[in-house]
């Protein structure tokens, strides 16, 4: 057999750090200032001077040095004494260690305050010496350093260069090729190729089967452009995932990665900006060379609106938009004079109507990909993808908790999902079942229940009576969402009561159903006019709902007859500041809401009287046992006098497929308030709707 040799892996030589080269240098220069100022000579008195080395004769010289004001004594002893005196000892450690000897001085030095003092001084030591003994006059000098003054005019600049080299090098760490302040214009995009694949596949993303698809045609585009070119077709520029936050935008980018097997570039909007003007532009330069070097590659753009703004809006008089400048140069390399052969770009965004016309034009991103949240069908399939790490008990079904959370998106429930696992645990059970995931439902749409939250008796039968109005309209009004269960459980930061409906899951409303909702929800403040004779605070979300209802209804529907088949509904933005009809017209559609409102209040206030029994039990029953469900109701009220089927019974139980209208895209804005949220009653203190 062939031996292969092996491949001779050269070592990557360590990162030398250059921090320790400025504290040498820096060291350097204080050991030669300290060396030359004369850092071995040893500081001493003038009694020490006089009584130990002038007086025995062992000092052969004195020089004294002008340091200013005063005067810097140095004194030299005799080389035979260094040598053989036991008293000179302590001195000897200093010979050979710096270069210099200490024989060879000075060994001591003491300070004087005048010429004249010392002169006075050493005659008068003098005379107590021996006759004959010659007598020793100082040498007179200045005290000079040419290393002090050098050190002392180049060290600071020295420091300051190293510390500005250093945060260059701290700012510039981000950017590609071992962040210095040179590569600050190079992207910070993440490469994912075979050696580091992410481990996310189609599989892994549920109740996006639309979306999917498109997604899959582009990945498909890659791994087999040949299948397309023959006939003709080109291989799209770029994909734009638009939907609401926690649908699944960035979970199916990340499956792309998984399964596109080619080199994936991931990266956010908002790591084109910085604080240097023209460092975005460099940066999405830099990120189109390193793609058309990968090609065929996909690159990931999250939160494009972070730079991909319409330009000409919010800008500053004479002053410079770095957000344009990058905008620009992206709409260049995606599709300007050059060609970016093998290069798809996908971007995710939630606000499609604050991004620039030009990014969503043909040629560069051809394809916009609507990812809303899931239906009935798509919740089951989310379900199932997030049950299966769970722990379940037998009667936990993915398709009865599917139907019970209309309105929510794929990170909602992920999150029921681990609620319920936490609160079971919590609980001690040895696996997860239903009444765990009904709690998780509650808190996610309801807050956490306050069990001790100190509400009066009086504040609690208010609130009784209040969601028991609710109940009432809604049971006895055909075009009403089914209520789930009633409460008076205070939930949340400011809810003191709650009730939760299953809204049939349709695109397309009528007046009547608009009208039977506004109703429903009046019910609360009707019911306590009806029961106490006075109203509270606590209608103000519901009133709160009602208004922009009846706004919508007027306004934008169209559903009035004296404002007419109109619409002031402004989806493009151009209008922010002024509105698009006169005074005369705005006042009557103020004074049609109201009368809109007033009808409503009138018919809740005649329903509620008419089953006012039924209002007071209800009331009283919630009072008792605090949560009512949909039995409860059948048992006060009897059965609910229309006969069609809910959404969650037709799906559960047969039926229909779930929703029974096609879906497809409603071209109005969506209904205020339309959705799986129940409504809540706040507390004095204005809250919004969680």
């Amino acid at each position: 057999m062939k031996k292969i040799p092996s491949k001779k892996v050269t070592p990557t030589p360590p990162k030398f750090n250059m921090i320790w080269v400025y504290i040498a240098i820096i060291a350097g220069f204080f050991a030669l200032n300290f060396l030359y100022s004369g850092g071995g000579t040893k500081e001493i008195t003038y009694e020490k001077f006089e009584q130990e080395m002038l007086l025995p004769g062992d000092v052969q010289k004195i020089v004294a040095l002008k340091n200013g004001s005063i005067y810097e004594v140095e004194v030299y002893i005799k080389p035979e004494k260094l040598k053989d005196d036991p008293k000179y000892k302590d001195i000897a450690p200093a010979d050979n260690k710096i270069g210099l000897s200490s024989s060879q001085g000075p060994q001591y030095v003491f300070t004087e305050g005048s010429a004249d003092i010392l002169s006075q001084k050493l005659n008068e030591s003098q005379a107590q010496l021996p006759e004959g003994t010659p007598k020793l006059s100082p040498q007179w000098g200045e005290k000079t350093n040419p290393w002090g003054s050098i050190i002392s005019f180049i060290l600071p600049l020295i420091i300051i260069i190293a510390i500005w080299m250093f945060l260059m090098r701290r700012m510039g760490s981000g950017g590609a090729g071992g962040g210095q302040i040179f590569n600050i214009g190079k992207s910070k995009a993440q490469l994912f190729d075979k050696e580091s694949q992410i481990n996310i596949t189609f599989n892994d993303v549920a109740g996006l089967e639309e979306a999917k698809t498109e997604v899959m045609e582009i990945v498909d585009f890659l791994k087999n452009p040949k299948k397309y070119t023959d006939l003709g077709g080109k291989i799209p520029k770029g994909a734009l995932l638009v939907g609401p936050p926690g649908t699944g935008k960035t979970l199916l980018a990340k499956a792309v990665a998984g399964e596109a097997q080619v080199p994936f570039f991931s990266l956010s909007g908002s790591d084109f900006v910085e604080m240097f003007v023209g460092v975005g532009a460099s940066r999405v330069r830099d990120l189109f060379k390193q793609a058309k070097e990968k090609a065929p590659c996909i690159i990931f753009i999250d939160e494009i609106d972070a730079i991909g703004r319409a330009r000409g809006k919010n800008s500053v008089m004479g002053g410079n938009d770095e957000r344009e400048n990058t905008l620009n140069q992206l709409l260049v390399e995606m599709d300007g004079f050059g060609t970016n052969l093998g290069v798809i770009i996908l971007a995710a965004t939630n606000r499609l109507d604050v991004l620039d016309q030009a990014l969503l034009r043909p040629g560069r991103f051809d394809r916009q990909i609507s990812i809303d949240k899931p239906d009935l069908i798509g919740r089951e399939h989310i379900f199932n993808v997030h049950l299966k790490p769970i722990k379940l008990a037998e009667e936990v079904d993915a398709k009865k908790l599917s139907a019970q959370t209309p309105g929510f998106a794929g990170a909602e429930i992920a999150n029921v999902c681990n609620e319920a696992a936490l609160i079971a645990a919590r609980k001690g059970k040895p696996a997860v079942d239903m009444q765990d995931f009904q709690d998780a439902i509650d808190r996610v749409i309801g807050g956490l229940e306050k069990k001790n939250k100190i509400i009066s008796p009086e504040e609690k039968k208010i609130v009784a009576y209040h969601e028991a109005g609710h109940a009432i309209a809604g049971w006895f009004l055909e075009h009403a969402d089914p209520l789930v269960k009633v409460s008076i459980v205070p939930r949340g930061v400011a809810a003191l009561g709650y009730a939760q409906y299953l809204p049939k899951e349709q695109f397309l409303y009528t007046t009547e159903q608009l009208i039977d909702s506004m109703c429903m929800t009046m019910g609360g403040r009707v019911a306590e006019d009806i029961t106490f004779g006075r109203i509270s605070t606590g209608a103000q979300n519901d009133l709160e709902r009602i208004t922009k209802l009846a706004y919508a209804m007027t306004a934008v529907y169209g559903m009035n007859d004296k404002v007419g088949n109109v619409s002031f509904n402004d989806s493009s933005g151009e209008s922010q500041f002024q509105k698009p009809y006169s005074d005369q017209t705005a006042q009557l559609i103020d004074e049609e809401v109201r009368v809109l409102i007033a009808a409503v209040y009138d018919r809740t206030k005649q329903l509620l009287l008419e089953n006012q029994q039924g209002l007071i039990k209800i009331a009283e029953k919630l009072l008792e046992k605090e949560i009512l469900f949909q039995a409860d109701l059948e048992e006060i009220l009897g059965k609910r006098p229309f006969a069609n089927r809910t959404t969650y019974d037709e799906f559960v139980n047969g039926g229909a497929d779930g929703g029974g209208v096609p879906q497809t895209e409603l071209p109005l804005p969506p209904l205020p308030e339309q959705s799986s949220k129940p409504e809540y009653d706040s507390s004095p203190i204005n809250k919004e709707e969680n």
